[in-house]
C-alpha cells in the first residue's frame, strides 16, 4: 500500500527492517508442515507390530479444518500404539535458544491421553522408536478424567527424566491448537498456547534437576522466647457481671397449656423450653493483636552443600530427531506444523501463517458438524442420548486409566529414587 501525503516515520522502518532481519537470520533445524512428500522425512516405527498393536497415521486435514490443503497426521486406529519419528541436521542449543512448537488437535474428544512429542539426542534406530527409547525433551498436552489437563515438559538429565513442578493448563476442546516451548541460555523457559505465555520461570526453580542452591539451616532451632501467637485474650477484658446466671434455656413464651390437659391425669403442665437468645456461651475474653507477635518462624536459608551449579544445565549437545509416541484408546489426535529453531519471533510468525490464518474458519466447522451431530442424535434417540454419552466417556476414562496402568510404559516418568536408586513412574 503507497504511503501518500507524508514521509514514513522512519523509527518505524527502522523497527520494522530490524524485525525483518530478526527473523531473516533465524536457524531453522526443522520445519514440517507436512506438504507433499513429507513421507520421505519420516520413519514410522515397527514398536508393537508384533503384537497386532501398532495403529496407521492418516494423511488428513481432519473432520473440520479450515483448509482441506492443510493437513497433517492423524491417529486413525483405537486401542493402537503410535510411534513415528524424523531426523535432522544433528545440533547443539549451547549459547542459543531452542524453540520446540507444534499443532494438535484432538478430534476425537480425548478422555484420557496425551499430545505431546519428543526430541530425541544421539543415535537412535528410528524403527525400533517407542516407548523405552530414551528422549531429551518430552512436551505437550496430557488430558486424562476430570483431574489432569495440564501441559508436561519434561527435560531428561543424566539418565533421568524431570517433569515441570509448575502447573501449566492446556486447551481440552476439540479444535487446533499451538504449544510452543522456549529454551533460553540463561536457563530461563516460557511455554506458550497460540502464542500466548502461559508459564515462564527458570530450570534452576522449576525443575528439580539440579539439588537446590539454598536449604533451610538444619542446625538453626527456634528460639524459646519466640512468640507465633498473632492474637492474645485482652488481660483487660473483665466478664459482666452476672453472666454465667443466664441459662442456655428458657421457658416459651408462647407456649399454652393445652385445653385438654388434666393435671390430675398428666400432672403438673410445665412450659416446653427454647434456647435462650440472651445465652452467649462460656465467656471468653476478647482477642487483641499481640505486641510480641514475631510472626511464624522459619529456619534462615544457607547455601546448600550438595549444590553444585552448571552453567550448561539448559544445554542439549546432540539433539538430531523429533518424534510422536503414544497409546491411545480413543484415536483422532492430528499433529501439525513441527517446528524447532532458535528464534521465538520466527515461532510466532509461523503460529501466524498456520493456526491463526485457519481457526475462525476451523471452529465455524465444527460448530457445524457439532450441530449436524446433535440433530442426529436427537431424531435417534431424543431423551437418553447425553446420557448415554456420559455412561460412555466414564468408561473409557476409566478403560484408558487401567489400559495406562497396566502398558503404558511410553506415557510414564521415570525417575530414580534417591535414597534406593531404583526407579520409580508416575504416569502422566
Amino acid at each position: 500500500m503507497a504511503i501518500r501525503g507524508r514521509n514514513p516515520n522512519p523509527i518505524f522502518l527502522s523497527l520494522a527492517l530490524f524485525s525483518l532481519l530478526s527473523i531473516a537470520s533465524a536457524k531453522v533445524f526443522f520445519e514440517e508442515r507436512f506438504d507433499d512428500g513429507w513421507e520421505n522425512k519420516w520413519v514410522k516405527s515397527e514398536w508393537k507390530k508384533d503384537e497386532s498393536m501398532a495403529g496407521e497415521w492418516n494423511y488428513t486435514s481432519g473432520k473440520w479444518h479450515g483448509d482441506p490443503n492443510d493437513k497433517g497426521i492423524q491417529t486413525s486406529e483405537d486401542y493402537r500404539f503410535y510411534a513415528i519419528s524424523a531426523e535432522f541436521p544433528e545440533f547443539s542449543n549451547k549459547d542459543k535458544t531452542l524453540v520446540f512448537q507444534f499443532t494438535v488437535k484432538h478430534e476425537q474428544k480425548l478422555d484420557c491421553g496425551g499430545g505431546y512429542m519428543k526430541l530425541l539426542s544421539g543415535e537412535v534406530d528410528q524403527k525400533k522408536f517407542g516407548g523405552d527409547t530414551p528422549y531429551s525433551i518430552m512436551f505437550g498436552p496430557d488430558i486424562c478424567g476430570y483431574t489432569t489437563k495440564k501441559v508436561h515438559a519434561i527435560l531428561t538429565r543424566d539418565g533421568k527424566n524431570h517433569l515441570i513442578k509448575k502447573d501449566v493448563p492446556c486447551e481440552t476442546d476439540q479444535l487446533s491448537h499451538v504449544y510452543t516451548f522456549i529454551l533460553k541460555p540463561d536457563a530461563t523457559y516460557s511455554i506458550l498456547i497460540d502464542n500466548v505465555e502461559k508459564q515462564t520461570g527458570s530450570l534452576y526453580s522449576d525443575w528439580d534437576i539440579l539439588p537446590p542452591k539454598t536449604i533451610k539451616d538444619p542446625e538453626a532451632k527456634k528460639p524459646e522466647d519466640w512468640d507465633e501467637k498473632e492474637y492474645i485474650p485482652d488481660p483487660e477484658d473483665k466478664k459482666p457481671e452476672g453472666y454465667d446466671d443466664i441459662p442456655k434455656e428458657i421457658p416459651d413464651p408462647d407456649a399454652k397449656k393445652p385445653e385438654d390437659w388434666d393435671d390430675e391425669e398428666d400432672g403438673e403442665w410445665t412450659a416446653p423450653t427454647i434456647a435462650n437468645p440472651e445465652y452467649k456461651g462460656p465467656w471468653k475474653p476478647k482477642k487483641i493483636k499481640n505486641p510480641n507477635y514475631k510472626g511464624k518462624w522459619k529456619a534462615p536459608m544457607i547455601d546448600n552443600p550438595e549444590f553444585k551449579d552448571d552453567p550448561e544445565i539448559y544445554v542439549f549437545p546432540d539433539l538430531k530427531y523429533v518424534g510422536i509416541e503414544l497409546w491411545q484408546v480413543k484415536s483422532g489426535t492430528l499433529f501439525d506444523n513441527v517446528l524447532i529453531c532458535d528464534d521465538p519471533e520466527y515461532a510466532k510468525q509461523v503460529v501466524e501463517e498456520t493456526w491463526a490464518k485457519y481457526k475462525d474458519a476451523e471452529k465455524a466447522a465444527f460448530d457445524e458438524a457439532e450441530k449436524k451431530r446433535e440433530e442426529e442424535e436427537s431424531k435417534d434417540d431424543p431423551v437418553d442420548s447425553d446420557v448415554e454419552d456420559e455412561d460412555d466417556a466414564d468408561a473409557d476414562v476409566a478403560e484408558a486409566e487401567e489400559d495406562s496402568e497396566a502398558k503404558l510404559e511410553s506415557e510414564t516418568i521415570k525417575e530414580a529414587d534417591s535414597d534406593d536408586e531404583e526407579d520409580k513412574h508416575d504416569e502422566l
